[in-house]
């Protein structure tokens, strides 16, 4: 039952209301990173700090580092909530430099009290980009000492690099045996859910990762009022308590398909990012509290929303595909009508979502919802004839992408000239196998909805691609 709590910090006057805090710890999982290590972010210790308010202090270090908790009573999906929201996460980020982390919610179907059935992902604004890659693997290794020294890590597709030590934390960053015995001493690998974000560290002294659209931990900066009072994700503004607010109506299962769950008993963050901030270190989720929302029928607003992948910040050539998806509560609107306008007449955005631009110069794109164009998004980038930093797109190399995509029937690989093309269900199993794909149409309308994993091969290099099928 849940019981009569005051809730409050000290920039929010203190309200009596019926709430419930997270009561509970029941694993935590750090990756390497600055603050592994330190008390009490990167401790043990840091888990106790997290249960009965929300000023708290845990840090999940690099990508994958994770917690798992629970609420003493089940979180209810109830529409009765302000904007659908069940619950709220709090963390710390600034005004130009959040840290997502993804969400996962799990029911206890089988009745025993422990995280032990499945883990369904609430998927945020992110979850459709083509950059975003389920069931990521990252190997960290021990480099040793009892200093700071910079942790080589490695994932599944070849990639490697090092998290990267500063002169402030001079503790070693891999994880203390005696205080994690879970992590083996000489290496571990961390799976989740990997984004991009939008990082920009090349442009101090304000270094920026931007904040997510909606549905992800350590994202959004706090309000001013009651805590049980949730902020509106669907808008950018901070409105009532801010920090980031969960509905689980946004479940998802392992093909990308939604799921509808009437409760769910334990919550798992982790960090989903792999980015180093310079000298903010490594880009790491923190997280502070929570709090569940209780139902109240007279909150209202907009539920309504679209979001644009980030744009790098130059773009070298005269083409690119954009991409663009709507939501409506958070899931996403099949076939939805986009339409855009552009601050720079040589620059446009045409049915297909592809930018076309006959002169060099900067341009503000701007998304209508086209039945409700007052929702709308804009993104900015420059288009120069040649690249001057390390954020241009290259269109010259034909990257390859799949339009529309989400689709129910018909897509097309563009991008390339001929390739051995094969479509994989998200358990590795082939269901479309061509030798010789020269891009023309493909009709997926026999294949079950879920996400799938298209592989192009054209003999001289290989992509992968994700293609959700609803």
């Amino acid at each position: 039952m849940r019981t009569l709590l005051a809730i409050g910090l000290s920039i929010l006057s203190f309200t009596w209301t019926e709430a419930q805090y997270i009561s509970q710890v029941l694993e935590y999982v750090p990756a390497p990173g600055q603050f592994t290590n330190t008390v009490p972010w990167g401790s043990p210790v840091a888990a106790s700090t997290l249960v009965g308010g929300v000023n708290g202090s845990m840090c999940l270090g690099a990508f994958g580092g994770y917690v798992i908790f629970r609420f003493e009573e089940p979180v209810e999906n109830d529409p009765e909530n302000p904007f659908g929201i069940d619950f709220t996460l709090f963390g710390n980020p600034m005004e130009h430099w959040s840290e997502p982390g993804v969400v996962w919610v799990m029911k206890d179907e089988n009745e025993n009290g422990l995280p032990d059935d499945t883990w369904l992902e609430l998927a945020g604004s992110d979850f459709y980009f083509s950059t975003s890659r389920r069931n990521y693997q990252v190997t960290y290794l021990n480099p040793g000492d009892t200093v700071a020294r910079e942790v080589p890590w490695s994932d599944q597709l070849g990639d490697s690099g090092f998290i990267k030590i500063n002169s402030i934390h001079t503790q070693p960053y891999y994880p203390y045996r005696d205080s994690f015995p879970a992590i083996v001493p000489e290496k571990y690998t961390l799976t989740g859910t990997l984004i991009e974000g939008a990082v920009d560290v090349d442009h101090p002294p304000v270094l920026k990762s931007a904040r997510r659209a909606f549905g992800y931990a350590d994202n959004q900066t706090r309000g001013q009022t009651s805590l049980i009072l949730p902020d509106n994700p669907y808008t950018p503004e901070v409105e009532n308590s801010g920090g980031d607010a969960f509905d689980i109506h946004w479940a998802v299962d392992s093909t990308g398909s939604y799921v509808d769950l009437d409760r769910i008993h334990f919550v798992k963050v982790q960090n989903a990012m792999l980015a180093d901030g310079k000298y903010l270190g490594e880009l790491s989720t923190e997280i502070t509290g929570g709090v569940d929302v209780v139902p109240d029928l007279s909150v209202e607003g907009n539920l309504n929303l679209l979001v644009i992948r980030d744009l790098p910040t130059e773009i070298a050539g005269f083409e690119y595909q954009m991409e663009v998806y709507a939501f409506y509560q958070g899931r996403i609107i099949q076939n939805a009508a986009v339409d855009w306008s552009s601050s720079n007449p040589e620059v446009t955005v045409d049915e297909q979502h592809v930018l076309r631009a006959t002169e060099p110069g900067s341009v503000t794109l701007t998304a209508y919802l086209k039945d409700i164009p007052q929702v709308n998004t804009s993104v900015s980038t420059n288009i120069v004839a040649t690249p001057t930093s390390d954020h241009v797109r290259f269109i010259g190399e034909k990257e390859a992408y799949i339009f529309p995509n989400p689709a129910s029937e018909i897509v097309q690989i563009r991008g390339i000239e001929k390739a051995a093309l094969r479509i994989y269900t998200a358990e590795g199993r082939i269901v479309l196998h061509m030798e010789e794909y020269r891009g023309g149409t493909l009709d997926i309308s026999s294949l079950l909805s879920g996400l799938y994993m298209v592989r192009i091969d054209n003999g001289v290099s290989m992509q992968r691609l994700r293609l959700l099928i609803i």
